[in-house]
């Protein structure tokens, strides 16, 4: 065999790269390009994943979901503490559209947050989505997503069986493993039968030839998957008859093999200490070359090997010590370094945590205090320091309805490198299912895999990404003409105002192409933002558009999530529940309205006071109209003349600007400029529309202390329409002018939960909360152990408790604890 490999090992974050060659690489070979080409575009475009955990699978309008997410990067599923912004959003599967979207900030990789379900949300399917921005630049296949239920307390939610008429076409998919079925090599098809549902259906059947000789029969082995081998002839064509649990048989093509080829197969099952590749081709002896294998698991290369064409079948062993935890792909290239074969391999290392949850004792009373123990050790047994959330709720209420739900190990290992919808992703990680390698290796040959393409991959050049890695948030946008051409470099204003009334102001210009971008933004809740753009001196007849103000559009082409079914009076306790809980706090909100008899209060008026000012009363206010901003070229022009002691000058886009008395023996000292409160240049008051503003205050001599030794000129105070709180951005036209509202940061709400050692006039309530508690901060210390408390309801039941978490280093892990309440 004439094989020569490269192998990496990576080790406390260094690649080790031992080199086995059969003779050496020329400086420009292949498989040198190769790898270098992969490692600088996996450098340009590093991944990131993302997790959600949320409380419960299903929710009542009125109810608050309650999640935490987890941020990774992609080779290592080290913590994230780069990217400091996670957007969730909620999608509505019927109508394919978001209703809801949130912000939250992420601190070390990990971010807290909940959705309030509001009353006007339609009961049915749901799925919430979490990416980051970065995550923006690849495929929307990679972000997070997590199927929900909506319902209404006063609809009955979907009823379980099923309509489906007999004799209905199942969905059946053939995939040759590595790509490609080759006359006269003997091949392995993976196939999937699904129902119309998009679950799995165990299926049997027979393959025929078009000769009409059976050349192989065939069975589902776990969730509609299975395999057969073929050895397709010249000239036949295939079709497998596929045989339903009714009875009936369906026809379905296989897909035609080719004249010549190459075969890839793994065996990634029967030893123990290598994967095993089996490369077969058929090139005519006339074709000369070398084919390439290379073996990558998320962007880091295991190994590559080349071998001889001539070479019709040659089998490679690849050390299972090479593989980190997760899903690898290996890649064929051929003799004219074209990708002719691909298969995904799972590596079990079994480096995940044990988590280990220990209520104070099994049996608890109504309103109880319960003490909950957590310990958490790594794969060697050793404690860690680990960030956990917590769930606990109360299983009469919440159902554990999809067996072998989603978890983090199950994701970030397993769903989060693949497309598509995994069912059962739990399944594959649960020691006590004996035929779980041998299943998840079938899932390999049957789950699509294109996180990236090679084509894009072997470039000399890689375009710069649309959407940077955000440390805060982004306010990014273009200015054009009103005939949409390019204005060049405008010069931009950015004037944000809070809920809380403080203000930001910004300076700033655009590119040649309009384009400009805000980074590092930080505030919470939704804040109203005023752009003005200004071409030039003065010319303000511009659009300006925001980019980022929306979330990604939402592009199924097949909707795979199907609302939770659930048994006739399976919920009957949980909507009803749900239901008086509701009615309960719509009677406390109606208690808190009071009506009042008529009174008369007689006041002398006041004058009307302005937060944005932090001084009293003004030396002089100049309130703006129609009559005084007409032909008027900038604000300071309109106060030349008309407030006495002010003297404006000189030319009137640089004019120069003195109040009477301020000079010294250097010349003269030009007041403080503010706009709404805050001290900026006189650039910025001449960069104003006369249209934005609503009043000037002009302080001089004592009224100017308050503001220090740099109102040693007096202060010019710009107050604008859009500062006050009662301005309606609706009726603002103003040319070169954007008005709009960016949400910001969600502000984190703590979960509430009675107290019952604290007696409190509110615990004359009923409490029958589905969710007992959630907890989305947990740390360990270095002992790897915790503590948490909380009460149980007054419902007699078992409580489930579910705990999910990740070192920094990666490691995830998932604990439960079950209790009873009696």
């Amino acid at each position: 065999m004439n094989l020569r490999i490269v192998s990496f090992r990576r080790l406390g974050g260094m690649v080790i790269i031992p080199v086995l060659l059969a003779f050496g690489f020329a400086a420009d070979d292949f498989p040198t390009r190769l790898i270098d080409r992969f490692r600088a575009y996996h450098t340009a475009y590093p991944n990131e994943k993302v997790y959600v955990q949320t409380d419960k699978p299903y929710y009542t309008v009125g109810e608050t979901i309650w999640m935490k997410g987890y941020l990774f990067d992609g080779p290592e599923h080290l913590a994230d503490s780069i990217s400091k912004v996670l957007y969730v959003d909620l999608l509505q599967i019927e109508s394919r559209k978001v209703v809801v979207h949130r912000i939250l900030r992420a601190e070390n990789g990990y971010a807290a947050g909940d959705i309030a379900l509001g009353d006007s949300l339609a009961a049915g399917g749901y799925v919430l989505r979490a990416y980051t921005g970065w995550m923006r630049n690849f495929s929307e296949d990679y972000f997070f997503t997590k199927p929900l239920t909506i319902l209404h307390t006063d609809t009955e939610p979907a009823q379980a069986g099923s309509n489906q008429p007999p004799n209905v076409r199942p969905g059946v998919q053939f995939f040759p493993e590595g790509g490609q079925l080759v006359n006269g090599i003997e091949g392995r098809i993976a196939f999937k039968t699904v129902s119309p549902s998009g679950k799995g259906l165990m299926t049997s059947g027979f393959v025929m030839s078009s000769a009409g000789d059976t050349v192989s029969g065939f069975s589902t082995k776990h969730l509609g998957m299975g395999f057969f081998s073929i050895t397709p002839e010249t000239g036949q064509h295939y079709t497998a008859y596929v045989k339903l649990d009714d009875g009936s048989i369906h026809p379905f093509p296989i897909p035609d093999a080719r004249p010549e080829g190459y075969v890839l197969l793994v065996d990634n099952i029967t030893n123990r200490d290598n994967v095993r590749v089996y490369i077969r081709n058929n090139k005519p002896a006339s074709v000369q070359g070398k084919f390439t294998l290379i073996t990558q698991s998320r962007g880091v290369n295991i190994q590559v090997a080349q071998g001889d064409v001539s070479k019709k079948s040659v089998v490679l062993q690849i050390p299972r010590n090479l593989f980190p935890e997760g899903i690898a792909q290996i890649t064929l290239f051929d003799e004219t370094n074209q990708p002719v074969g691909e298969r995904l391999v799972f590596a079990e290392r079994n480096n995940r945590l044990t988590v280990h949850l220990k209520p104070s004792k099994p049996v608890f009373s109504p309103r109880e205090k319960i003490q909950m123990d957590i310990a958490v050790t790594d794969a060697s047994g050793k404690p860690v320091r680990t960030n956990l959330s917590l769930a606990a709720t109360d299983a009469g209420q919440v159902l554990e309805k999809e067996l072998y739900a989603a978890n983090l190990v199950s994701y970030l290992l397993l769903s989060s490198d693949l497309k598509g919808i995994i069912e059962q992703p739990g399944y594959y990680f649960d020691p006590a299912n004996t035929e779980r390698l041998t299943d998840l290796d079938v899932l390999m040959m049957t789950q699509g895999w294109r996180r990236f393409v090679w084509k894009d991959v072997l470039q000399d050049t890689y375009a710069p990404p649309k959407h940077l890695v955000e440390q805060g948030l982004v306010l990014a946008g273009k200015v054009v003409r009103p005939n949409q051409k390019t204005p060049g470099v405008v010069a931009l204003t950015f004037m944000m105002m809070r809920r809380d009334s403080t203000q930001n102001v910004l300076t700033g210009e655009s590119d040649e192409n309009g384009q400009f971008s805000v980074y590092g933004l930080d505030f919470g809740d939704s804040t109203q933002i005023m752009i003005q753009a200004v071409l030039g001196k003065n010319n303000r007849n511009l659009e300006i558009s925001l980019e980022n103000l929306t979330s990604p559009t939402v592009t199924w082409t097949q909707i795979p999530y199907n609302p939770i079914v659930f048994q006739r009076d399976e919920l009957a306790d949980y909507l009803k529940r749900a239901k008086e809980y509701l009615d309960i706090e719509r009677q406390i909100r109606r208690n808190r309205e009071i009506t009042l008899k008529e009174v008369t209060v007689r006041k002398k008026r006041e004058a009307p006071t302005d937060s944005r000012k932090i001084y009293g009363q003004a030396s002089n206010t100049l309130k703006l109209d129609q009559t005084m901003t007409g032909g008027a070229q900038s604000v300071l022009q309109i106060l030349q003349g008309r407030i006495p002691g002010v003297n404006v000058s000189g030319n009137p886009m640089s004019p120069t600007v003195q109040i009477r008395g301020s000079a010294n023996f250097s010349g003269v000292i030009e007041p403080l400029f503010t706009i709404d409160g805050v001290p900026v240049s006189k650039d910025a008051v001449l960069g104003l529309s006369v249209y934005d503003v609503d009043y000037i205050d002009v302080l001089k001599g004592a009224a100017a202390t308050i503001f220090g030794s740099r109102a040693s000129g007096g202060v010019i105070a710009v107050y604008t329409k859009r500062g006050t709180t009662d301005y309606d951005y609706s009726k603002d036209k103003a040319p070169g002018t954007l008005v709009a509202t960016l949400p910001g940061f969600q502000t984190v709400r703590e979960f509430y939960a009675p107290k019952y050692d604290e007696p409190k006039p509110e615990h004359v309530r009923p409490d029958y909360r589905p969710t007992l508690h959630w907890a989305p901060m947990i740390q360990t210390d270095e002992t790897g152990k915790a503590q948490v408390t909380f009460f149980a309801t007054d419902a007699r039941t078992t409580v489930h408790v579910v705990a999910e978490g990740a070192t920094p280093g990666g490691s995830p892990g998932v604990g439960r604890a079950v209790l009873e309440v009696k």
